[in-house]
């Protein structure tokens, strides 16, 4: 069997100011069983590379996409603070949520709505982890960054392979058993606003066994008022190595959560003081459950395949005073006053079989990868219960809900894309996904008049299913310009199905358009990536999207109408670099390391036609034209920093593009710049860290919503300060 190595040449880069981290030519060595093929992944010391050819059974060649070492950052991994971790990939727009009681921030690219990470195929050791694939493709649990090993990032052609969703993929690949039979890691976390975190993991391998597991807790008293939180992560993973070439892993996440929202604020109140809030007793909690299993097998020196099935049991249950009550009058929820009650419960199971095969076709090695995913999807929402009168999380029941209704989707997918080989240094990469889907609603759903909003009769909505069927195409190219430099193209389809909160109005100022319909999309890339010695890393793009039918709110009167919006050209540029100073000025010298890295991305998305009071050349809601992140990293003898500015323009909360509203829930969101320092000292098992978040207490926010955690705006944390302390035993 022959074998190839990985290598993954550590070189550090870019162009804006700075101090740095220690750069060495690190061989990091990984071995993969392939057929007279050697696939190369470059990365820096800041943990940013790519796959140039495929990893398991899924084929990155031609695609953008992104490796994000995770432990290789200097960063608050405590709150997972996204901007800091994941700033480095350009162009990702990040929704900040956590003052708002919604700890799992969500992330979009090239204009797409980023809010709860909606328009991404979101998971976690290759399986999904949101809510739902299609029908409430939300995330509510994300793995503490603490136990993340690395992150990997592919954009629009991720449909091929993944799923059709518009943003791509994100996949959050933990840490796995140690090679001895025991090792631990403790860590400690305390800060601002009665930040306390504790992390511990254990993990080791024991003749054929090996384990991984950890266990999170973490609480905070908030930044603003009435935005306190807890939460509990675990996580358990047992493999059995049966022989060299068969692998069985059985998993289990789970999450429990008690979180404080703090609701919206309009936009005087949040000039006035954004840390206060009008709402004392609006509770979520999200307990999260899934169980995996997989089966990694190698038929042969040139055919593997990998079949996971992952079953999720979840919930979402929240009590709260909603928008009912606050606009117009604007007022703090009444307390003595019954709350309503929302409960949601979802239960999935996806099977995904993968195989990968190379074979030859003339002289060049050429692969194919193909497989096939089947999922359930089944949930119930509850909404408009009577809820208590108190003011704490008491999800006690006084009557009947309003709106109970569930939702069905069954969803078949097959696909496939080969790597052909056209001499050494040009391939092609075409690619086909066929994909079934059936949506299914029924229930009993509130009724009230749009003009007064008085109750009217329940309406009785018999079984609704929507059956249809997509082929979606796409074509990749690469060519290897040297050993470490390639230049890369990609064409892809994709769409995003309506979903279930399309289905039926999220609280009562929402109303959804009956004629509603799928959106689909296109996406294009053409760029060059690599790396020059140990002196530069770069990666750089333009990118075409293009948004048929797309679907967002815009506002009707006192209401908000759930509709297409029409059509949105979506171009730009994303671009990373890091520089290593010391390799490109200093080579001898000897006072320490230092890099400097740049994360660019200029995004230009307007709609083409004018529809449902969309104009024609509004610019794309959520849809920032510039997003800058800039950083510097030193590191000498065990101590690391990094100081990270970011600046991101003006963008609008609708399609619309209204500058305000009297409700807050939609308006400009204005341009913000913030700074955020991260230290870390490094002494045998231990490790000390020390940060400031938002080191000038900038005061900005990422989003208006007219649901939870609002309505409103939702501010953003300001200046935060944390320490930690971890020890590997």
């Amino acid at each position: 069997m022959q074998k190839s190595i990985i290598t993954l040449s550590v070189c550090l880069i870019t162009f804006h100011c700075g101090v740095a981290q220690q750069v060495k030519q690190v061989q990091l060595t990984d071995t993969i069983s392939l057929n007279a093929v050697q696939i190369k992944g470059y990365k820096t010391m800041n943990g940013v590379g790519h796959i140039n050819g495929y990893s398991g059974q899924v084929i990155y060649s031609g695609k953008k996409n992104e490796v994000l070492s995770i432990d290789s950052l200097d960063a608050n991994k405590a709150v997972n603070n996204t901007r800091q971790i994941i700033g480095r990939i350009p162009g990702v727009n990040i929704i900040e949520t956590e003052s708002g009681g919604f700890t799992a921030n969500g992330i979009g690219f090239r204009g797409v709505n980023p809010y709860q990470s909606i328009a991404m195929n979101t998971r976690q050791n290759g399986y999904n982890i949101s809510a739902d694939i299609f029908g409430y493709n939300e995330s509510y649990y994300l793995p503490p960054m603490e136990a993340v090993s690395k992150m990997q990032f592919m954009r629009g052609a991720a449909g091929l392979q993944f799923g059709p969703q518009v943003g791509g993929m994100v996949n959050y690949i933990l840490k796995d058993a140690a090679p001895k039979p025991l090792e631990m890691t403790i860590a400690q976390t305390a800060g601002s606003f009665g930040l306390y975190n504790l992390y511990c993991s254990a993990g080791g391998t024991i003749g054929k066994w090996q384990y991984f597991g950890f266990a999170q807790y973490r609480t905070l008293d908030g930044w603003r008022a009435n935005s306190d939180q807890k939460q509990f992560s675990g996580y358990g993973k047992v493999t059995y190595n049966a022989s060299p070439d068969l692998k069985i892993s059985l998993e289990y996440t789970l999450l429990r959560n008690k979180v404080h929202m703090p609701g919206g604020l309009n936009d005087s109140e949040f000039l006035i003081d954004p840390k206060q809030s009008l709402r004392a007793r609006n509770w979520l909690q999200s307990p999260w459950n899934i169980i995996t299993g997989s089966v990694s097998y190698k038929l042969s020196k040139k055919t593997s395949l990998s079949f996971t099935s992952a079953y999720q049991f979840s919930q979402r249950d929240l009590v709260w005073q909603n928008e009912d009550s606050w606009y117009p009058n604007f007022m703090p929820d009444s307390v003595g006053a019954a709350r309503e009650l929302e409960k949601e419960y979802f239960n999935n199971i996806t099977n995904e079989l993968r195989v990968l095969t190379n074979y030859q076709l003339g002289s060049p090695t050429q692969t194919l990868a193909f497989g096939l995913r089947q999922a359930f999807s089944f949930m119930r929402r509850y909404e408009g219960g009577e809820g208590s009168t108190g003011s704490n999380l008491d999800l006690t029941k006084y009557g009947e809900y309003a709106t109970a209704m569930n939702f069905r989707s069954n969803n078949v997918a097959l696909f496939a894309e080969n790597i052909f080989h056209i001499g050494n240094k040009l391939s092609v990469t075409p690619g086909i996904r066929f994909e079934y889907l059936s949506t299914a609603s029924y229930g009993t759903a509130e009724n009230k008049d749009t003009t007064t909003n008085a109750a009217q009769p329940e309406l009785n909505i018999s079984k609704q299913q929507n059956t249809r069927t997509f082929v979606l195409g796409g074509i990749g190219a690469q060519y290897q310009l040297t050993n470490k430099i390639n230049a890369y193209t990609n064409f892809s389809q994709s769409y995003r199905p309506i979903t279930y909160s399309s289905l039926t109005p999220f609280g009562t100022t929402a109303q959804i358009d009956p004629n509603l319909k799928d959106s689909k999309a296109n996406n294009a890339d053409l760029g060059i990536r690599g790396a020059i010695k140990t002196i530069l890393n770069f990666d750089v793009s333009a990118f075409y999207l293009y948004n048929y039918n797309g679907i967002g709110t815009i506002p009707v009167g006192s209401k908000f109408l759930v509709t297409n919006t029409g059509a949105g050209r979506h171009t730009g540029i994303e671009s990373y670099g890091e520089v290593n100073i010391n390799d490109l000025f200093y080579p001898a010298a000897h006072a320490g390391k230092l890099s400097l890295y740049n994360s660019f991305a200029y995004i230009n998305a307007v709609y083409t036609d004018s529809v449902a009071g969309v104009k024609k050349g509004n610019q794309v809601e959520y849809a920032p034209h510039v997003i800058e992140r800039a950083g510097i990293n030193y590191w000498i003898n065990g101590f690391e920093c990094n100081v990270q500015y970011t600046y991101q323009s003006k963008s609008y909360g609708d399609a619309t593009n209204a500058t305000s509203s009297a409700s807050a829930e939609t308006g400009i969101i204005p341009s913000y710049w913030l700074l955020d320092i991260s230290t870390s000292y490094k002494w045998h098992k231990y490790k000390v860290s020390l940060g400031v978040n938002n080191v000038t207490n900038q005061q900005y926010f990422t989003l208006r919503t007219s649901e939870y955690p609002g309505p409103g705006i939702i501010p953003s944390i300001g200046r935060m300060i944390y320490g930690g302390l971890s020890v590997s035993l």
